[in-house]
């Protein structure tokens, strides 16, 4: 049977479905000697995901640098965290290689905000948001791609919490690691949709897609 999926997910089916979250290894990264294994061990790898996380700012023309640089594999994400030790020479190489795809969602401004840290070239980063028409899908959050092609849901409660406090609380991490995973997921999904052609696409009425973007704002 194929797979099921829509050109646009109904925010509001998002309540009921089943939380998704990253069971595999977790690993706080604050030193340049740890960033550096750390690195070593994930361009050994052949696909990576990644997302980045910044304290929330609520006072106008203010803003906070990156705090925590999030990269996962299948079964292993390393949370970097930049507020402590900074773009690293090997965050900065591992930032730039050109051979391990990179898979981020709406990356190109997690781009901009850490060129805000420290300037560098970047590497082979796919945008989920810029592949997922592939297959005819017009969402670009994590939240309506991953409960639209695999029936669960990521939170995002931790979100505005503080990424730049000296000791990430338990829901943090998982929550860095989650988000980081799921681009892996969502783009291998995706990917796959793509070659085989094994999914059924619903197309919503415009109707509908009118209400559905009044829901998301």
């Amino acid at each position: 049977m194929k797979k099921v999926i829509y050109n646009r997910f109904d925010k509001k089916k998002l309540t009921n479905l089943p939380v998704e979250l990253f069971t595999g290894k977790i690993v706080i990264v604050q030193s340049e000697d740890e960033a550096q294994k750390a690195v070593d061990y994930l361009l050994s790898q052949s696909v990576l995901g990644v997302d980045t996380e910044t304290r929330p700012c609520f006072k106008k023309g203010h803003f906070h640098h990156v705090a925590l640089l999030q990269v996962a594999t299948h079964d292993i994400c390393f949370l970097f965290r930049l507020s402590q030790i900074g773009m690293t020479p090997s965050i900065i190489r591992l930032l730039e290689d050109k051979n391990v795809p990179k898979i981020g969602l709406s990356w190109s401004d997690d781009n901009m905000n850490l060129q805000k840290r420290e300037v560098f070239i970047p590497g082979n980063f796919i945008d989920i948001q810029k592949i997922v028409a592939l297959i005819g899908v017009e969402d670009q959050s994590l939240q309506k791609l991953y409960a639209n092609l695999f029936g669960k849901k990521i939170s995002k409660r931790q979100r505005l919490t503080n990424w730049e406090a000296s000791v990430l609380n338990d829901k943090q991490k998982l929550y860095a690691a989650t988000d980081a995973w799921a681009c892996i997921k969502l783009y291998e999904e995706i990917i796959r949709l793509n070659e085989t052609k094994d999914y059924e696409l619903v197309v919503v009425p415009e109707t509908n897609k009118d209400e559905n973007q009044t829901n998301a704002n």
